[in-house]
């Protein structure tokens, strides 16, 4: 079916860890209509940063979402259904297309920023989004059984970038997450296709006050942390993208919430900065989630602003990633 070709070639732009693109998809021809299925791929699982899989099901869940999307856009209804084979986790969710429906104009827009969308690496040059966005944002976390908590108070912004930058530094001295770190980077010699380009982080080492610490993927590795000149910068509105549990299908619903919220504020013209360290660290991420989460389990640290024109991402062609 050409709607679920396209749908493919859809989600597989869909954001994820260090641009690891842990997918896998299959099509299966139905009597009525067809089916989709989203697979985990093990072999681009972060064994150092990601040891349970929860950034691997975070990633997935973008790609799933996208695939909802463009399924509506496509016209027809998908039916999504999560973790739907408990003998088999590597399957992570089935989205059957039977029947014809008309896109609503919302789901239009989200689906035009798919492929504009970019991550951003570094500062804002200006602030935040304003409140009728933000309230917009949390609304489409919900949608996905998650919540999207803002962070307004300064000294829960200082504590997040001070948590981010002290998980970052351990990190840094995990050879083995260095490695690890290394491998998924151009920037630093590696002959991917694929991984986090060089591009995509601005010349100067930029900081924002809060700091909120920033992989340099390898390139200040031999020779400190500093590249180029340092160029204050912009924090940005800091949220956190929270859920009630902490299992494989509140991850991927925090991926779905994820995509709707960077689609929606893509269609704005903002972007985020994700920050994935304090969330890598046990001790950290309990920390947030007693003292900042109130309890919840936070999954995605972000800061949302304006930027300027967007770096050229690389994407595994469909093809590559769906077996037929």
């Amino acid at each position: 079916m050409e709607a679920a070709r396209e749908a493919i070639e859809a989600a597989v732009w869909a954001p994820s860890i260090h641009n690891t693109q842990p997918w896998r998809f299959s099509t299966e021809e139905l009597p009525d209509g067809m089916r989709i299925s989203l697979h985990a791929d093990p072999d681009r699982r972060l064994e150092v940063a990601d040891p349970d899989g929860r950034e691997l099901a975070i990633s997935c869940g973008t790609a799933l979402e996208v695939l909802r999307i463009a399924v509506l856009a496509g016209g027809f209804a998908p039916q999504v259904h999560t973790l739907p084979d408990p003998d088999r986790p590597g399957l992570l969710a089935d989205v059957t297309v039977r029947e014809r429906t008309e896109a609503a104009p919302d789901n239009e827009r989200l689906f035009e920023q798919v492929r504009r969308r970019r991550t951003h690496r570094g500062a804002f040059p200006s602030g935040g989004p304003p409140r009728h966005l933000l309230a917009a944002l949390v609304e489409e976390a919900r949608r996905e059984n998650a919540s999207l908590r803002v962070v307004t108070d300064t000294r829960e912004i200082t504590a997040l970038g001070a948590l981010t930058e002290t998980a970052e530094q351990f990190q840094r001295l995990d050879s083995a997450y260095q490695d690890e770190l290394d491998h998924w980077s151009p920037a630093f010699g590696s002959r991917r296709q694929d991984g986090v380009p060089d591009t995509a982080y601005p010349l100067e080492q930029q900081h924002t006050e809060p700091h909120f610490a920033q992989r340099d993927f390898g390139r200040g590795r031999d020779q400190g942390t500093d590249v180029g000149e340092e160029v204050p910068g912009v924090t940005g509105t800091v949220l956190v993208l929270e859920t009630d549990r902490d299992d494989r299908a509140a991850w991927i619903a925090a991926g779905q919430a994820l995509e709707r919220v960077l689609l929606r504020a893509a269609a704005d013209r903002y972007s985020a900065a994700l920050h994935t360290q304090a969330l890598e660290v046990p001790a950290t991420r309990e920390m947030i989630r007693q003292e900042i989460c109130q309890g919840r389990h936070p999954q995605v640290i972000m800061r949302l602003g304006r930027t300027g024109p967007a770096f050229t991402s690389t994407r595994r062609p469909a093809a590559e990633v769906t077996d037929d």
